[in-house]
């Protein structure tokens, strides 16, 4: 179905539940941030670590990008948005790095985590559902912005799949280096967001955008909304509601 064959109250309903969607994500960004962090400190993970920070960023990006489009003109503060979630996730990289890097220079195990391995679990099970779930809305509704959202998800489910991997290793064989490796890979993606973020690419940085009511301005192919890399990919979506 089309975005402009869609009545005016099914459209209503599409948009609050994008907004349910992105709010409880962003819920779940918040205590997934808290979990990780916490359980990384008891055992020593840099992988829980460098997760848990990477919520943290995520949490960080959508209040930056709704401080933007709080503005009563958002193009005024887009320069800074993207560059404040750039530096962001360029801190949380070098941080991460340099604390996988101590470890594995220093031979220094983490503990088994399983409040760890059942947070990365837990993720890599709800990430994938809700991405589909925020795709699929965002097709019927014809939101670019929503749908790449949604694959901001999928790449959540990425870095919970190198977390649980990481924390497994270690646990069941006893390779404790799995865990510093797979915080590298964390901080690998956290230099992926920054660079999209920094050269201007909105479609990492949505979800404030969406909470908000608003439409991210995207000319990348990700953002087109039937998933192809042809036509146009920006998509205006009317305020949420």
């Amino acid at each position: 179905m089309s975005a402009s064959a869609l009545t005016t109250d099914r459209a209503a309903t599409l948009r609050r539940r994008i907004r349910w969607i992105v709010a409880g994500t962003i819920a779940y960004n918040v205590a997934e941030a808290i979990i990780a962090l916490s359980a990384g400190a008891v055992a020593g993970s840099s992988a829980l670590i460098g997760f848990g920070l990477d919520s943290v960023v995520e949490v960080a990006s959508a209040a930056f990008v709704a401080w933007q489009f709080a503005a009563p003109d958002p193009r005024t503060r887009e320069r800074l948005t993207l560059r404040l979630i750039a530096v962001a996730f360029f801190a949380l990289a070098l941080v991460v790095t340099a604390d996988a890097v101590r470890a594995l220079v220093a031979a220094d195990p983490p503990a088994h985590s399983p409040v760890g391995i059942a947070l990365a679990a837990a993720s890599l099970a709800i990430m994938p559902s809700i991405a589909w779930f925020e795709r699929r809305t965002g097709r019927e509704l014809g939101s670019a912005t929503a749908i790449a959202d949604s694959r901001q998800l999928v790449l959540c489910s990425y870095l919970s799949a190198a977390l649980l991997v990481g924390l497994l290793l270690n646990s069941l064989l006893g390779w404790w280096w799995a865990d510093p490796l797979a915080a590298i890979v964390i901080a690998g993606f956290a230099v992926r967001e920054g660079r999209e973020a920094w050269s201007g690419d909105g479609c990492a940085t949505t979800s404030g955008a969406l909470l908000h009511g608003s439409e991210v301005e995207c000319e990348d192919d990700c953002c087109a909304p039937d998933g192809s890399a042809t036509g146009p990919a920006n998509l205006p979506t009317p305020p949420l509601s």
